[in-house]
């Protein structure tokens, strides 16, 4: 592991650590999920960029379209 310091706002410090102790983990816990959640969501985005600029671009949004409409999101 690597050891990383971070500069946030002393508000937003102390409501890390009032969620990390109202979850019952470290607030090192808490900032991993979150890393690894964040890291998930720009790694599919990428995956699905990189594949929609090697296929249709009208079967790309009317995929988008069908999720917007599965999860109730409007574009």
């Amino acid at each position: 592991m690597a050891t990383m310091t971070l500069q946030l706002p002393r508000v937003r410090q102390v409501r890390l650590r009032r969620m990390a102790r109202a979850r019952g983990i470290s607030v090192d816990k808490l900032v991993d999920e979150f890393s690894a959640t964040g890291l998930a969501q720009y790694d599919a985005e990428v995956r699905f960029r990189t594949l929609a600029g090697k296929g249709s671009p009208a079967l790309a949004l009317a995929l988008l379209d069908k999720v917007d409409a599965t999860f109730g999101r409007k574009r």
